[in-house]
């Protein structure tokens, strides 16, 4: 039965890994062809920031999870620190009016994609252990809502509403799986649609975004430019696309702006037409079948917590940046993972992944190999 058990654990394992290997590949080759014509310089970083991935992955996938455990408060220390480091100057990097990341030496880093993996270890981490007191909100639900709310408050104040409200969204579904009350859940969501709204119309910009979207036609070479281009890639890409390297959105007269971050799956779509993105959802299918069965099998709560919520973020991530690209939903800055140019965001990318194979190749384990040692809370836990 345990030979059995372990033999279709190493099968999800290898499945996964291969998985993450042709996403992380099919982003490498399609960011080369759709910025070699003008920026060669990102798809030689982006070589460097995959081999980071590929060891941050190994390292992930392999750390003793009781021993991570243990390193999550400093962890949640760090991510704060080098989020509030972003507001100092000559260490903080503005760009387009926003000051998200923060310089070490000739490389930026942007510490609100450390967020996104600190915050599901924390969230599931905490309501394990507080797992048979989340009927109470002052004792169980409070604590992990506070330290959410201090996450998104700097994150915001970084000018990166998106982020901050993709970050939130994905923490209320940790808390549902984890079986908050559903009284909690359903007032922690009408508490978050009147704010959003009122975040949303506090700037110019994200009103504009809005209304581009409701109508494409206004400002069609302003706000809602880089949109309507994408669309019109896709739109164009056919059946079977225009082949690898012949996209004509890089060139500087047909040029989407960002196209080798944001806006990367635009090129893909033109390259490889409806079949590319068949393709491409498939693997993300088959990434979040298997993340999710590692979520299922798992023996804990925290390890069924961790995984089925980097699961969640990585696919919801790509969803929402596929919809965003195809003109579905309101502009957002929030990258393609995999994809995207920008070493912060493929790192932690790798991270995640190798933290849900982690999960995945423990299910059953025990301390002589086939099932897994609960973790033991001690007085110190307790207080955080």
């Amino acid at each position: 039965m345990f030979d059995a058990e372990r033999a279709q654990n190493q099968k999800t394992t290898h499945l996964f890994c291969l998985c993450v290997i042709l996403l992380l590949g099919t982003g490498l080759v399609t960011l080369y062809s759709a910025s070699y014509s003008f920026a060669a310089r990102f798809i030689i970083r982006q070589l460097i920031y995959s081999a980071m991935g590929i060891v941050c992955f190994i390292i992930f996938s392999l750390i003793n999870l009781n021993l991570l455990r243990k390193l999550i408060l400093p962890l949640v220390c760090i991510a704060i620190l080098l989020c509030i480091l972003t507001f100092i100057p000559k260490i903080g990097v503005e760009r387009n009016n926003a000051t998200r990341w923060i310089k070490f030496g000739i490389f930026t880093y942007q510490p609100s994609e450390m967020v996104k993996f600190v915050l599901p270890l924390y969230l599931a981490h905490l309501l394990d252990k507080k797992s048979d007191n989340l009927d109470n909100f002052y004792s169980g639900v409070l604590p992990p809502v506070i330290v959410t709310g201090i996450f998104f408050a700097l994150i915001y104040m970084q000018n990166n509403f998106s982020t901050a409200f993709f970050i939130v969204i994905n923490a209320l579904i940790i808390f549902f799986l984890a079986g908050i009350r559903y009284r909690y859940f359903f007032a922690a969501t009408i508490m978050i649609i009147p704010v959003s709204a009122l975040l949303i119309f506090s700037k110019e910009y994200r009103v504009k975004r809005l209304l581009s979207f409701l109508r494409p036609q206004w400002d069609p070479l302003g706000i809602a430019f880089q949109v309507n281009k994408s669309k019109y890639a896709i739109i164009s890409s056919g059946l079977w696309g225009k082949g690898i390297g012949e996209n004509i959105r890089k060139l500087e007269i047909e040029r989407i702006p960002e196209i080798q971050s944001d806006f990367v799956f635009s090129a893909y779509v033109e390259e490889t037409g409806f079949i590319g993105v068949i393709l491409f959802f498939a693997l993300i299918v088959i990434f979040a079948v298997l993340g999710y069965k590692a979520a299922l099998n798992s023996k804990t709560v925290f390890e069924r917590l961790l995984a089925a919520g980097l699961t969640t973020l990585i696919v919801s991530q790509a969803l929402l940046n596929t919809a965003v690209v195809s003109g579905a939903v309101p502009a957002t800055g929030i990258p393609l993972p995999f994809f995207s140019a920008g070493g912060s965001s493929l790192i932690t990318t790798m991270i995640c992944a190798g933290l849900i194979v982690n999960v995945a190749g423990n299910n059953g384990k025990t301390e002589d190999g086939w099932k897994n040692s609960n973790y033991e809370v001690s007085e110190a836990d307790n207080e955080y």
